[in-house]
């Protein structure tokens, strides 16, 4: 990579750290620390966990077709803007409604897509491929310090404390954007060229039969991840006896021990390149957990759970993104993308807003059987979509990254 290169990846990934801890910090804590608000029930605290992926979804596809108008740091800069607004009404609010608020104008600064875009301007095609792969493990390691850092914030500031926190790290992101990332090529005239073509790419992206199973499975899996999310915290402080500002202590050396527990997976699908037998013993990971999870085990039984799941969650998470890239043609794998993370946050919105009102309503036994049963579903469908893609039984890009 030449210099201007690597100053895009590091600043472009701290950008997405920054951004991606402000709405993952609250993932450990709404379950616990919304009880606390005016109006609270499980239904509006699974509204609250989910409501910025409804948001996320709606506005991803609109800002990055507008970036492509007036420029990429001009979106980039109203979303941290958004980002930090919506920190700000959450971090006053003094009921469940004004967190739904904050959190539903969080995730309209919806500006994941338009920063991949940048780094693509940024970048030759000969390092693309290397400069996402970056940039995903950089959402990947957000994803693990935010659980660890947002109890630890909690514990000093309680759960308005995170959101001023995360106003902070949107403040951060716009420094580090006006200031340190690069500024794009001059644009390309032929990025206008054919609008048709571009809804062409979008409904090819949705038919497609082996883009229709990644996109169902990153639905389930981030569906899984938030619906979980309104049970574990819970159980946490029930059976193992944790008050809510020490979680922090259960998630760090289970992250941590995950990320061992990954080597087994990625050395099945790259060394000896089976990589469907590895997705689905990352799905099967997840579904025995919450099996384990809905029988109300013991402190131990509990804490392997808890390990089991992250190891499936961290493997499939960070191997769908390549599987839709091989799947995708050359000029389509933007859009693709595209589209594969609108179903990613509507699987967040749907399992926040979704698993709240089975909660209510039909308790947290009912909400875990239908995740796992949900597992069970991308599981089969995975299993008989065998031959849609050769590409699959090679080893899996970026797995050693």
């Amino acid at each position: 990579m030449t210099a201007l290169e690597r100053r895009s990846v590091v600043s472009l990934s701290l950008l997405y750290i920054f951004r991606m801890l402000g709405l993952f910090m609250v993932l450990p804590l709404l379950a616990l620390y919304a009880v606390d608000y005016a109006d609270a029930t499980p239904a509006l605290i699974g509204l609250a966990l989910g409501i910025y992926g409804l948001t996320q979804a709606l506005l991803q596809i609109p800002l990055g077709w507008l970036s492509d108008r007036v420029g990429r740091k001009r979106v980039i800069l109203a979303g941290l803007l958004l980002f930090a607004a919506g920190s700000v009404i959450a971090a006053l609010a003094d009921s469940v409604a004004g967190i739904i608020l904050g959190r539903a104008l969080q995730g309209a600064g919806a500006i994941a897509g338009t920063v991949l875009a940048l780094l693509a301007d940024l970048t030759r095609e000969e390092q693309r491929t290397k400069a996402m792969a970056l940039v995903g493990i950089s959402i990947g390691m957000s994803f693990a310090i935010a659980l660890v850092l947002g109890p630890a914030v909690a514990a000093v500031g309680g759960l308005s404390g995170v959101f001023w926190f995360a106003g902070g790290l949107a403040l951060v992101g716009i420094v580090i954007l006006l200031a340190w990332v690069p500024a794009p090529p001059p644009e390309d005239p032929r990025r206008h060229a054919d609008v048709g073509a571009r809804r062409g790419l979008i409904l090819q992206s949705l038919l497609d039969p082996g883009l229709a199973r990644f996109n169902l499975g990153v639905f389930v899996l981030h569906f899984v991840l938030m619906a979980s999310f309104l049970v574990l915290p819970g159980l946490l402080q029930e059976i193992a006896a944790i008050d809510r500002q020490q979680h922090w202590q259960v998630y760090l050396p289970v992250m941590l021990l995950s990320l061992a527990g990954m080597i087994p997976l990625m050395g099945l699908a790259e060394r000896r390149q089976r990589p469907r037998l590895a997705f689905l013993l990352g799905v099967a990971c997840i579904a025995l957990a919450l099996l384990v999870v809905a029988l109300r085990p013991a402190v131990g039984p509990l804490y392997a759970a808890l390990w089991l799941f992250f190891v499936g969650f961290n493997y499939l998470e960070a191997t769908l993104p390549s599987q839709v890239s091989k799947q995708a043609s050359v000029q389509g794998k933007g859009t693709a993308l595209g589209v594969y993370s609108t179903c990613q946050f509507l699987g967040a919105f749907c399992g926040g807003a979704a698993g709240g009102w089975m909660v209510q309503y039909w308790g947290p036994g009912a909400l875990l059987g239908a995740c796992v049963l949900m597992c069970a579903l991308w599981a089969t469908v995975h299993w008989r979509s065998r031959g849609l893609e050769p590409a699959l039984e090679q080893p899996v890009p970026g797995a050693q990254a």
